[in-house]
């Protein structure tokens, strides 16, 4: 089983209202051998909203030594935090031993993510949540 990035489904869940459809991805899910999440969303971030970058990686972001903070200087580190744990147990629930997730986001980014300047720099990390599935042993890939 997989979890997934809601955004790949179609589904209109990104900062921007927008989604990025993977279409071999939405058959997965509607075949019942991938589940997607939001881990924004389940947060209770609103879409579309404010695009957030991190201060730091998502493993300092859990460890409180970093924050998510939205281009007009909001906090919303809990958000992402609370929302990167319900996703994981939505992915333990479904017995889910590996993640296909959405580049560069803040909470779904493997091995790059924005760097907290909102200049489009990147720098190396993941976002909150696939660092979160890394430390529960789930294998996280990016697309």
């Amino acid at each position: 089983m997989l979890v997934v990035s809601k955004c790949f489904t179609g589904e209109c869940c990104r900062y921007d209202g927008k989604s990025k459809p993977v279409p071999r991805i939405a058959a997965l899910v509607k075949a019942g051998r991938a589940v997607a999440v939001c881990p924004e969303q389940l947060g209770g971030l609103p879409t579309p909203r404010v695009p957030a970058e991190l201060t730091g990686s998502g493993e300092a972001v859990l460890d409180g030594l970093a924050s998510a903070v939205t281009r007009d200087g909001r906090d919303v580190t809990r958000e992402y935090v609370s929302g990167a744990y319900a996703a994981l147990d939505a992915a333990r629930a479904a017995g889910a031993s590996r993640a296909y997730l959405k580049a560069k986001s803040p909470s779904c980014g493997c091995g790059l993510i924005y760097d907290g300047s909102f200049t489009d720099t990147l720098t190396p990390g993941d976002g909150v949540f696939a660092a979160l599935l890394r430390r529960s042993g789930i294998d996280v890939r990016t697309r």
